[in-house]
């Protein structure tokens, strides 16, 4: 644990470190789908969607938007998404739709 010099505040709860070392990739465990689905979206002909089946999901679809949501927002691609009780539907958002 760090020490204070500064004797009138308490001692520090969490090991600090250089921000430098900070991690700056996630790598968490939906990488691998949402690569997937990123590689799909950027294949996708204008007015076509992704059919995913929710079974070949490896989480919930609420998980899985989730995930895809950042990873669109970061990419700087807009989709939208909706599902029925047995496939998730992915399309990209064009300039033009209104």
């Amino acid at each position: 644990m760090a020490t204070n010099p500064n004797s009138d505040t308490p001692p520090m709860n969490y090991q600090s470190i250089k921000q430098i070392d900070v991690p700056k990739g996630r790598d968490g465990k939906h990488k691998q789908i949402v690569t997937q689905l990123l590689s799909d979206i950027e294949q996708l002909e204008p007015d076509r969607a992704l059919k995913i089946p929710l079974e070949a999901l490896p989480d919930s679809k609420e998980n899985i938007r989730s995930a895809l949501n950042r990873a669109t927002h970061q990419k700087g691609i807009e989709v939208a998404t909706s599902s029925d009780a047995d496939f998730l539907y992915i399309w990209r958002i064009s300039d033009t739709a209104s």
